[in-house]
């Protein structure tokens, strides 16, 4: 793989980009605008990230983690740029300048594939179908059915960002092809996946897929390579809800200050003894154990970022190869690492089983599952006419062509429960069991 073809400004849907109109932006920079802006976008404000959405206590939503992410993939597109002119100056040129608008609007986008109700979100959708195997398996082709029992929020993005949904321009966001490259953890399709619920296209954006691979010469031999640019996105994910979850935690009293300390801490490890005396100096100013935490906090996703362009650098090669296999946060060695996974596991134990974070979960699984079955039930019995009713639910733009395949029309009921906030499932769920009735 080589920068020349990995930066391209070209639009997908667009065979043309257009350059009539003056613009002070660049064309990566407008895929950042068009996001931002984009309904898809603001509905994240309403969707879970790991804990209820906020009473008196504001904790980070997807929209909120989406932009702190977009954050940190700069900063690590500005250190990679460093690291290229310093350690690989036979492959510099000027549009690697672009590599940082790149990964922040990637970062942007990332998670605008994921349904409500955090990641347990993405398992109920998956695990109704396998649940429901009797009525559907059998009238769907195998890759197809391997896209709804393996439901996957990062192909669910591609698809949001570049399907043509009905009465919407051709192209969808028409964004350029290298960010949404960018977003594709996974470069190959349900079935290929090594893991469960880890792949990059449904069987409906194939043929989009492997037009932007091909776009920035991602083939390698007849599969298909990861994006460079994907590790620094994945890299900022993973910085951010390690950390930010910390934050949340302590701030909701789920953990106290000696163990949100004693998890942020120990990323100074690697810094100098001035270094660290004087953190301990400016943490003894703060009277406010909140404002302690966020500078420690701030002071680790700092690391993280330094350390994984580090990772980066090391393994320059087999990433342009596309050999690499690895991922930054967890290739990071030495007392950084053995503190990640401390982390991880205090964070599995104490936070992810948390009462609050279990009754989300399951709250969520009962909401999308009945709205899963009462949808999925309507497509399958049509000449009723409580369905005929049901259907008419389905926003016009979720609705596909005349004489839709059985796979198009679930995977439009999937845009459809996938595309709503946390708080409008809630309100659909309660209007069709009948608990509450709408307002006139």
């Amino acid at each position: 793989m080589n920068w020349d073809k990995l930066l391209s400004a070209k639009r997908f849907g667009k065979p043309k980009t257009d350059t009539q109109n003056i613009d002070i932006r660049s064309e990566f920079q407008k895929d950042y605008d068009r996001i931002i802006f984009s309904s898809s976008f603001r509905r994240l404000q309403n969707k879970t990230q790991v804990f209820p959405l906020p009473g008196s206590i504001f904790v980070h939503n997807r929209l909120t983690h989406s932009l702190e992410v977009a954050s940190v993939g700069r900063s690590l597109g500005n250190l990679l740029i460093q690291d290229i002119k310093k350690n690989h100056s036979y492959d510099y040129n000027e549009n690697l300048n672009n590599i940082p608008s790149i990964v922040s609007a990637a970062c942007l986008a990332h998670d605008m594939g994921n349904p409500p109700f955090g990641h347990a979100g993405e398992s109920t959708i998956s695990e109704y179908f396998e649940l429901n195997a009797n009525k559907f398996k059998h009238k769907l082709t195998e890759i197809e059915w391997s896209d709804l029992i393996n439901f996957d929020g990062n192909a669910n993005a591609l698809r949001i960002l570049t399907n043509q949904y009905k009465g919407k321009r051709y192209g969808g966001f028409g964004l350029t092809y290298s960010t949404l490259a960018s977003i594709v953890k996974y470069p190959f399709n349900s079935m290929e996946s090594p893991k469960r619920n880890k792949f990059g296209y449904f069987q409906t954006e194939y043929n989009t897929y492997i037009d932007i691979a091909n776009e920035l010469g991602l083939n390698n031999s007849g599969k298909y390579n990861r994006h460079p640019l994907v590790y620094l996105v994945e890299a900022a994910d993973d910085i951010c809800y390690q950390i930010m979850d910390i934050e949340d935690a302590y701030k909701l009293s789920i953990i106290d200050y000696d163990t949100a300390y004693k998890m942020l801490f120990p990323f100074t490890s690697h810094m100098s003894d001035d270094k660290i005396q004087n953190i301990k100096n400016t943490l003894d100013t703060l009277d406010d154990k909140n404002e302690k935490i966020t500078y420690l906090r701030a002071l680790a996703i700092n690391t993280l970022t330094f350390k994984s362009v580090e990772v980066f650098s090391k393994n320059y090669n087999k990433i342009m190869e596309g050999t690499y296999t690895g991922t930054l946060l967890k290739d990071i060695d030495g007392d950084t690492k053995e503190t990640i996974k401390r982390i991880q596991n205090i964070s599995i134990d104490k936070i992810y089983n948390h009462s609050t974070v279990i009754k989300i979960e399951i709250s969520g699984n009962r909401i999308i599952s009945t709205l899963l079955n009462d949808f999925t039930q309507a497509i399958l019995t049509p000449e009723r006419k409580s369905s005929e009713k049901l259907l008419n639910l389905i926003p016009g733009q979720y609705r596909t062509t005349e004489n839709p395949t059985l796979y198009q029309q679930l995977m439009s009921v999937v845009d459809f429960i996938s595309s709503m906030t946390d708080i409008y499932a809630l309100e659909l769920y309660r209007t069709m069991r009948g608990i509450s009735v709408p307002a006139i």
